[in-house]
């Protein structure tokens, strides 16, 4: 998909870069398939902040995706492409043999007006969900179980797939985004291809007030503030921060320190993410 560049009109316009829209087909929601959306702006149920620099933005209306991919009596045609301000990927509009309309994510090539199907309906073509048990091994996959049923959940950002290696047993060994290869049950559903909107990574937003319609909120620097305030805080004029590494604002290592703490799953990994990980 094409990147705009826009006029330096203004000094946020420099550099400024945009979606064209071009594969965009369907400009309003599907009504039936939306649902109010709440902003809580990084709070949780009693008012405490729990996620920092959240809050503002345009108001949205949530887009209801099916990714469980369970309807497996009849075959959909693509009606439409939309934008989803809930999420990287563009959605993709299904209309199901029997009437039934569902939203999708839109895979890289999906086009309106192709046949998209589920399970021992589905032919090898991106936009196919199957079972990862039928999946050829070398396929580029996204939209992945962890548990049989339970919805994907696995590669499901703008551009992302992941690679099918090798089936042994019951498990396959899957390649993820991030570099990690983990164990997943034949018997979960995977859909065929690269997840679309390739392009989203290059986008430049050019000012501050368009983080702010996506509804982030200004960070400030720890050296910037009191000691008090943060670990990095104090000091004469512009300073470093003191210590041997960076700290967040509640002391903890910053970078580098390794947060995982899952043994349940730990078995299920093959190769950690990064280079010279087991």
């Amino acid at each position: 998909m094409p990147i705009k560049a826009y006029k330096p009109t203004s000094a946020g316009r420099r550099g400024m870069t945009g979606f064209t829209f071009d594969e965009i087909t369907k400009s309003r929601p599907e009504r039936s398939l939306t649902e109010a959306l709440r902003k809580q702006g990084g709070r949780n149920n009693v008012g405490r902040v729990t996620v920092r620099h959240r809050g503002g933005g345009h108001k949205r209306r949530y887009r209801l995706i099916d990714f469980k991919r369970d309807k497996f009596d009849c075959a959909a045609q693509v009606t439409a492409i939309e934008y989803d301000p809930n999420r990287s990927a563009r959605i993709a509009l299904l209309q199901y043999e029997d009437g039934e309309k569902r939203y999708i994510l839109a895979p890289l090539g999906l086009k309106v007006g192709d046949r998209v199907a589920n399970g021992d309906l589905a032919e090898l073509r991106p936009g196919n969900a199957l079972f990862i048990r039928d999946i050829p091994v070398g396929t580029q996959i996204h939209n992945i179980e962890l548990q049989p049923g339970s919805g994907g959940q696995l590669a499901r950002a703008a551009g992302v797939s992941a690679q099918l290696l090798a089936k042994e047993g019951v498990y396959c060994q899957v390649r993820l985004p991030s570099g990690e290869v983990r164990l997943i049950h034949e018997r979960c559903m995977a859909t065929l291809g690269q997840v679309g909107n390739t392009e989203h990574g290059n986008i430049k937003l050019g000012k501050a007030g368009r983080k702010r319609w996506l509804g982030w909120r200004p960070e400030v620097r720890g050296i910037a503030m009191d000691p008090g305030g943060h670990p990095h805080g104090g000091g004469e004029g512009r300073s470093g921060i003191g210590m041997p590494g960076p700290k967040t604002p509640w002391g903890k290592p910053a970078l580098g320190k390794r947060t995982r703490s899952n043994r349940r799953t730990d078995r299920f990994i093959v190769r950690r993410r990064g280079k010279g990980r087991a």
